[in-house]
């Protein structure tokens, strides 16, 4: 699919840098707030796979202090997570961010999300198919469950995407996550600030 994989690519810069442009005081301004209410260190950097499982390191908004117990220990994220932090994921502007890496082109708009480096030794190999294209900043999981929906399905969808994407189906997705985000949907899972860790073992028929 080398014209869709061009045209793709050029959007991507395109819509990334717009966004960027267009986004700029708002990220400014979530900036100095994180800086006021959860001290130093305003970004939260991690490496996370991308194509091909190869590493690369995904910037967003902090959302979490860095709390730990009496032995050094950092807290549960349930604890960790602050009321700014809550919002920020509500409203999705601690994905801001990530902008930069698609425009540097690690990841891309749309695409399966990108999950941690301990996964990937977990995944089955129809799973691990999930990296056979880019991570995205929202996904066709991200606009069918995201965060309330079970591994299996999210990687389910994940991969029906690798095997059926196109551009119109990219423009469905951004479309749908734009509703989702200003509806506030699907952002935490049962019983955790986020969603649960993938402890591997699941099957996709």
């Amino acid at each position: 699919m080398p014209v869709y994989n061009f045209s793709k690519r050029c959007f991507d810069i395109i819509f990334s840098l717009g966004m960027i442009i267009f986004c700029a005081p708002v990220m400014i301004f979530v900036a100095i707030l994180i800086r006021c209410h959860m001290g130093k260190g305003v970004f939260f950097r991690q490496l996370r796979p991308g194509l091909k499982g190869q590493s690369f390191q995904m910037i967003k908004f902090r959302t979490m202090r860095n709390a730990t117990d009496d032995k050094g220990n950092l807290l549960p994220d349930k604890d960790r997570l602050s009321s700014l932090g809550t919002f920020l994921r509500k409203t999705s502007l601690d994905e801001l961010p990530e902008f930069f890496n698609v425009l540097k082109g690690d990841m891309s708009i749309v695409g399966p999300r990108p999950l941690l480096m301990s996964y990937l030794g977990r995944y089955s190999p129809e799973q691990m198919r999930r990296h056979d294209v880019k991570p995205g900043i929202t996904g066709w999981a991200q606009v069918h469950g995201r965060n309330t929906i079970s591994w299996e399905k999210k990687f389910t969808l994940d991969v029906w995407y690798v095997d059926n994407q196109s551009f119109a189906i990219d423009i469905h997705i951004i479309v749908l996550t734009i509703i989702k985000t200003l509806s506030r949907a699907d952002i935490n899972h049962a019983g955790c600030a986020t969603m649960e860790e993938f402890q591997g073992g699941s099957k996709i028929s």
